[in-house]
């Protein structure tokens, strides 16, 4: 019996020719790019080469690209670094809330938000407003403008949900931040910067800061084709932003630890095909998600979809199941219990 394999949400294969590349230089490229001898200096110059074709891709300096680990390690350099960073001014007033930075997310985003964020939170080191989606996962720009004040430091939204697969608003999201900026008269005028995790969009979605409006940016290998243990933060110049932990100084001093210059360049030339491929994967994928939907929603009862159909990632489903017993998903002889219980059912499509 074949498989098939529906959780590209979570993870995607590595596609042949970025693993062509990559080999190519594990084979030739393997020094270490800090190194000041010639085979250091020809690592460094692979690695800033990939960095100079992501930054053109995105829209941004060469320089305001980091690479790290993926985007759990991103996520958390960006909420930690703009949170230690944050910079209230000299005249700000020294009686709360103005001592404590606030930030602003929503109650849908990826735990590599929200578990930083409650860190800060249990620690009394930020204050956070917490932004409902509507029915449909979709959240009100009017929601976020109504919580921004003095000491908003962060936004930080996801431009697509990596479970229901809505896609955000982040343009107009992005729009009312920069409204805001331009009537502060406070001493922190450059704030609240505008965090947006485009993991789960990359693939389908133009991301680049220009289009989004966004002041961080993260991205992750594993969700473009790309390598694992690969992923990208972009940090607009002028962002106050610290560094969370130390060593050598790479990346601008950002992010210590020997860079990985193959998983840059696989992560580079996966990026590239992700944009030469988006638009007639998208139409594709788009065509047979809503193929599957009707069918699903048409031939099983109790069955509803989760998020909204219109701003939604083409190859995302996901659906509730009404009353659907064991022996529709597992079969009689299924053992009682099971992580599979209310996971899975076997559907046929005409």
């Amino acid at each position: 019996m074949s498989r098939i394999f529906l959780d590209y949400a979570a993870i995607t294969p590595i596609d042949p020719m970025v693993a062509k590349e990559m080999e190519k230089v594990q084979k030739e490229i393997w020094a270490n790019p800090s190194s000041l001898h010639h085979e250091g200096e020809k690592a460094k110059n692979v690695l800033e080469e990939a960095r100079i074709k992501i930054a053109r891709i995105l829209h941004c300096r060469a320089n305001e690209v980091f690479f790290t680990s993926g985007g759990t390690e991103s996520l958390n350099l960006a909420i930690l670094g703009i949170s230690q960073g944050a910079t209230l001014g000299k005249n700000a007033p020294k009686v709360a809330p103005w001592e404590i930075p606030h930030i602003i997310t929503s109650t849908i985003e990826h735990p590599a938000v929200l578990e930083p964020i409650k860190y800060l939170l249990k620690n009394k080191k930020i204050e956070v407003s917490f932004i409902t989606p509507n029915e449909k996962g979709i959240i009100n720009p009017e929601s976020i403008k109504k919580e921004i004040k003095q000491n908003t430091v962060l936004v930080v939204i996801q431009h697509a949900n990596n479970e229901i697969g809505v896609i955000q608003p982040i343009s107009k999201i992005s729009k009312i931040i920069h409204e805001f900026k331009s009537h502060n008269t406070y001493p922190i005028i450059h704030t609240p910067y505008f965090l947006v995790d485009a993991s789960q969009s990359a693939l389908y979605e133009n991301v680049s800061l220009e289009k989004l409006g966004a002041d961080l940016l993260v991205l992750d290998g594993i969700k473009l084709y790309g390598p694992r243990g690969m992923g990208i933060l972009v940090v607009k110049h002028g962002t106050n932003i610290s560094p969370v932990f130390f060593g050598g100084g790479q990346e601008r001093g950002l992010r210590s630890g020997t860079e990985n210059v193959a998983g840059a360049v696989g992560l580079a030339k996966a990026l590239e095909m992700a944009v030469q491929k988006r638009q007639k994967e998208s139409g594709r994928l788009t065509k047979l998600r809503n193929y599957a939907i009707s069918k699903i929603l048409k031939n099983f009862p109790n069955v509803s979809l989760n998020g909204d159909l219109e701003n939604r990632l083409p190859n995302n489903i996901n659906i509730c199941l009404g009353s659907v017993s064991q022996g529709d998903t597992l079969g009689k002889n299924a053992p009682k219990v099971s992580p599979w219980d209310s996971e899975f059912l076997v559907i046929k499509l005409d």
